[in-house]
């Protein structure tokens, strides 16, 4: 499954992945400037709270407070490390996706699969009153939708070398390579010690997957429209 990129076309506007980005920076930067015992109630508040779910307790997180805390629960983090893992690479392959998804596409994709994502680690870990928050789920989606559309496609990246910063272009297969490797880096260190939900990246990844594959007409006849064809 291929899907060729336009090159001449004049390239729209692409606000979904700055402003996703500055919603998580905004959260994390007023939650992390009040004191310690209102960051950790807004925690508890946004984040989905797992524990003791049974599969027939999905209807439960179908409306309401709990379907909302999945949605809310993608803009808390537990420290800078668990923020900046997730901001560097939404910026690496979400503005590269909303260029071929569209901006509105984007965000649903962020939304949903980052929702579902956070559902499914609710029902696997059974350990009362642990909460799931971060993006790190909506970012796998965004991942495997981008690795399922271009398998073999080089992502441009600006690196810090000595004095100067470097453009360079990286295949995407290896960035989500370092990327896992961040994500276990980060997994141990800071207040988030040990407590990664990998549940979370290894759903949120095959729902992208499967959202490229169910969008992918509807993404190539954008793709012609923007050519003009």
């Amino acid at each position: 499954m291929f899907v060729s990129i336009p090159t001449h076309s004049r390239p729209a506007f692409r606000w979904a992945t700055p402003l996703l980005c500055a919603a998580l920076w905004c959260v994390y930067l007023w939650a992390s400037t009040r004191p310690e015992a209102v960051e950790q109630a807004l925690m508890a508040r946004w984040g989905a709270l797992t524990g003791g779910l049974a599969p027939g307790d999905l209807l439960a997180w179908a409306d309401g407070e709990r379907g909302l805390r999945l949605l809310t629960a993608l803009f808390v983090h537990a420290d800078w490390a668990h923020l900046l893992g997730n901001l560097v690479f939404l910026l690496i392959f979400g503005l590269p996706a909303e260029r071929v998804l569209g901006s509105w596409r984007l965000l649903a994709l962020f939304m949903i699969g980052g929702a579902l994502a956070n559902l499914a680690t609710v029902l696997v870990i059974d350990t009362p009153d642990r909460l799931v928050i971060g993006a790190s789920g909506a970012v796998s989606a965004l991942i495997g939708t981008y690795l399922a559309l271009f398998p073999r496609a080089h992502l441009g990246v600006v690196l810090p070398l000595g004095l100067f910063l470097e453009f360079v272009r990286a295949p995407a297969s290896l960035l989500i390579g370092i990327w896992a490797l961040l994500q276990v880096v980060f997994a141990y260190i800071g207040p988030a010690f040990g407590a990664v939900a990998w549940s979370a990246h290894i759903v949120g990844f095959a729902v992208g997957v499967v959202f490229a594959l169910l969008s992918r007409r509807a993404i190539a006849r954008r793709l012609r429209r923007q050519k003009g064809y």
